[in-house]
């Protein structure tokens, strides 16, 4: 249900932008133009420029953005108006259009211009705007970002949005981030699946297109929806509404003498006056906030929520008196003429009952915490509580503008405040940013931090990082986007860091040591009694100790990273502290440093040269509140017993298993942390039945597979969570008892051994009421275990050809007829 609606979402974008693939979202614009940079880097390899055009008329956030993420790896910005720029020496060329200013030009030429110099073109573009003026691949571009807040998502004072890239088909395999793509079952019936992912972080690794994991797919979703709900029809007629608002504004003020700095806009205007400031001052007064755009420039911006008493008491302000009605300030040449959003779903869901009802069947078709535990590891799938969640529905949270004063925002700096303080003295660091809005985010902030701190000591040549060879994919691709060479850890035969590999490879790189990336617990799913040492041993060679802080959960009221020799960990609100994770975002990776880093954090993105990665300054902030309540709600002692129960549910769930599946790894005492990982390889040698088909299996009895291959192949990780009460914990381990029971009959030659409910798995509904074809019952197919006659989910497909998927790239929405 989930990929469905990000299908939906990568047609609607395509729709709009004219491109031929789009992505599942990314974090924010800025974080999508800086992808946008890289992406056009790998893909323009005859340009040998490491020159990056930036149209001055670009957001200020996206400017800084990209400024932090060009100068690890040696790229130079140049910011220069575009307009009769002649593009010599760059690779590729960013255009915001609407600009910063809110003008609107035909970017043909320019585009044209670009071209003709070999260089590559993104524009950074309003979905909204483009329901009415022409696409960015109708004037020529190769690459397409952009933001979709505008479609029903609330500003929550910077966030979380759903950004997006788009381009055309010859790139497609250098985009970054996840892409949806339809694929079928063994069957031969259409089914989604994931994408590509040989791009990705999680196998590519150091070499991968970017370090994003996850990103936004809730608010993807939400984007969706609100596309499907309104139909082109409808976006159209908003954004009509909007821009008539914008024009009969721009109309009363030139009547009234004022001078416009563009002629052509959407939904913004400039102003050019002398009296900026004072009419700023006079604005903000009357509780109305407008944007400076330098000494004598103002900007105000409309939208559908604008109505027409705003607009006389904005009028009020510049001493006019009365709204005149205009018509369109665009051309009939920037008009678009292209049809948009025909698919059959932009038109059929336009009445509340009917939205209501295809996302309900959606839902129907996922697995997720409201039906059984999620037992994915090193993901910590806990309880996202009701009273935490409430908070982000207050119109204080969520329709906050994310440039607000400071002011006008002091319930949040009292709980960004508190949230701050409340993770150092978890941490045990002193102190902390919110502002990196995802896991990846952090890792890439707390490098750069590290980076920055060994550049202000004059050591310019540390730019080597360990990682141990267990490490999520994410590390050292953040490492490689921090500027720096990856160099590999061994780890014992135990899943531990192998210590004397480490210290060769710290006394052989001294000089350039600048970190090590590490994971504790370990991704092994126990606590390395070494970690002292292994901080000890980088620290002696001039470097710093980055602590992955995936596994937190197994550290609250417990341990504190910073008292054993951390410099910097990033921290993932939506693990540890209860956000949702949304089916992949929104996530956010706060940073904890010790004193010495703490004046390398990200700094205000409206700043130039301020290392921020985020477009905000606190990231996706409408969703802190929910971390905040969690903390509050709980208390120190409750953080601890949570953490207590994590892991006593972790090692119970162990030592049942173990009776069917080899523990692989463990502690010096024989226990785990707060996960454990099973090892298949045994008895797939014996039966032939593989990791893939138990969890495969475990959708028969209603449970979401745990963790694939990772960090082992052959293995399946399993992190209960203390959010899993013991009746549900039992429930998966007769689940998993059972599967062990099944291989039995398969190794025994009861069942044969490529045609049993295993490798056949999933089994779906239609399969139960068509045409029974399988050498065993229907009843050992779909209710091997009896608890799943009071509560039972069908797969709603087979098992997907994922090499039919990649061999045949079908990444928008098909007709309904398709799944018949």
């Amino acid at each position: 249900g989930r990929l469905e609606m990000l299908l939906t979402f990568q047609q609607m974008i395509m729709d709009l932008t004219g491109m031929d693939i789009s992505n599942a979202s990314l974090l924010d614009e800025p974080t999508a133009a800086a992808e946008a940079m890289m992406m056009a880097k790998r893909a323009n390899k005859k340009n040998k420029s490491n020159r990056f055009l930036v149209d001055s008329n670009t957001h200020p956030q996206t400017i800084t953005i990209l400024q932090t993420r060009a100068k690890p790896i040696g790229i130079e910005l140049v910011i220069e108006d575009i307009q009769n720029n002649d593009f010599s020496d760059c690779f590729a060329a960013l255009i915001q259009s609407p600009g910063t200013n809110g003008e609107v030009r035909d970017l043909t030429t320019d585009i044209a211009k670009a071209k003709e110099a070999g260089v590559l073109t993104i524009v950074a573009c309003d979905i909204l705007a483009l329901t009415l003026i022409k696409t960015p691949a109708e004037m020529g571009a190769d690459i397409a970002i952009g933001n979709s807040q505008r479609f029903g998502v609330p500003m929550g004072f910077g966030g979380p949005h759903a950004a997006f890239l788009a381009t055309r088909d010859e790139f497609k395999r250098m985009v970054p981030g996840r892409i949806i793509g339809v694929s079928q079952d063994v069957h031969g019936n259409p089914a989604m699946r994931m994408s590509l992912q040989t791009r990705e972080q999680h196998i590519r690794r150091d070499k991968a297109t970017s370090n994003i994991c996850t990103a936004q797919v809730l608010l993807a979703v939400l984007a969706a929806a609100y596309g499907i709900y309104h139909g082109a029809n409808g976006l159209r007629k908003i954004a009509n509404k909007v821009h008539i608002k914008a024009s009969s504004l721009a109309k009363s003020l030139t009547q009234a003498g004022f001078e416009l700095a563009s002629k052509q806009f959407f939904d913004t205007i400039t102003l050019n006056t002398t009296d900026a400031q004072a009419l700023f001052s006079k604005a903000q007064a009357q509780n109305i906030n407008l944007r400076l755009l330098g000494d004598d420039q103002l900007t105000i911006a409309v939208d559908e929520t604008t109505t027409t008493q705003d607009l006389s008491e904005l009028l009020a302000v510049f001493s006019v008196g009365s709204l005149t009605e205009s018509e369109s300030s665009l051309t009939s040449a920037m008009l678009r003429d292209s049809d948009y959003l025909t698919h059959s779903v932009f038109s059929r869901y336009h009445s509340e009952t009917e939205m209501m009802r295809y996302l309900k069947r959606l839902e129907n078709k996922d697995i997720a915490l409201n039906h059984s535990m999620i037992a994915l590891g090193s993901c910590t799938m806990k309880l996202n509580a009701a009273t935490q969640m409430y908070p982000i529905s207050l119109p204080g949270f969520s329709s906050m503008h994310p440039y607000a004063p400071v002011d006008q925002t002091k319930g949040y700096q009292q709980l960004f405040k508190d949230l701050e303080h409340a993770l150092a003295e978890v941490t045990g660091y002193d102190a902390v940013s919110l502002q990196p809005n995802a896991g990846s985010q952090g890792e890439f902030s707390g490098l750069l931090a590290i980076h920055s701190y060994h550049e202000s000591r004059g050591d310019f040549d540390r730019n080597i990082c360990l990682i141990p060879s267990s490490a999520h994919g994410t590390n050292p691709a953040s490492a490689v986007m921090a500027g720096m060479k990856v160099v590999i850890v061994k780890c014992d035969e135990s899943g531990n860091i192998d210590i004397n590999d480490l210290k060769a490879k710290a006394e052989k790189h001294a000089d350039k040591l600048s970190a090590i990336m590490v994971t504790y617990p370990s991704t092994h799913g126990v606590f390395e009694v070494e970690i002292k040492q292994v901080c000890d041993i980088i620290h002696n060679h001039g470097g710093q100790v980055y602590l992955d802080g995936a596994n937190l959960n197994a550290m609250v009221g417990i341990t504190r990273m910073g008292e054993f020799g951390a410099d910097v960990s990033h921290i993932n609100l939506h693990k540890t502290f209860a956000i949702p994770h949304g089916g992949g975002g929104p996530g956010m990776g706060p940073i904890g440093v010790k004193a010495h880093l703490a004046e390398f954090l990200p700094g205000d993105p409206l700043e130039k040269d301020s290392n921020a990665v985020s477009a905000a300054m606190y990231g996706s902030a409408s969703i802190l509140p929910i971390s905040w309540s969690y903390i509050k709600l709980l208390g120190k002692y409750g953080m601890q017993r949570s953490t207590e129960i994590a892991i006593v549910s972790a090692n119970y769930m162990a030592s049942e298993l173990k009776a069917f599946f080899p523990i692989l790894y463990q502690g010096d005492q024989g226990f785990v942390a707060h996960e454990c990982i099973i090892d298949i390889r045994p008895l797939k040698e014996q039966s032939g039945i593989s990791e893939e088909d138990i969890a495969k299996r475990l959708m028969d009895y209603g449970f979401h597979s745990p963790t694939m291959s990772f960090p082992v192949a052959g293995t399946l990780m399993i992190e209960p969570t203390e959010s899993e009460s013991k009746r549900e914990i039992d429930r998966f381990i007769t689940a998993m008892a059972s599967i062990h029971s099944e291989i039995q009959k398969v190794i025994e030659g009861e069942w044969d051994k490529d045609n049993n409910p295993l490798k056949n798995a999933p089994h779906t509904a239609i399969e139960m009421a068509g045409e029974w074809n399988y050498p065993y019952s229907r009843e050992a197919a779909l209710y091997p275990v009896e608890s799943l006659k009071q509560s039972k989910y069908f797969p709603p497909v087979k098992r997907i050809d994922n090499v039919y998927g990649d061999r045949n790239l079908f990444c928008s929405c098909i007709t309904t007829e398709d799944f018949a």
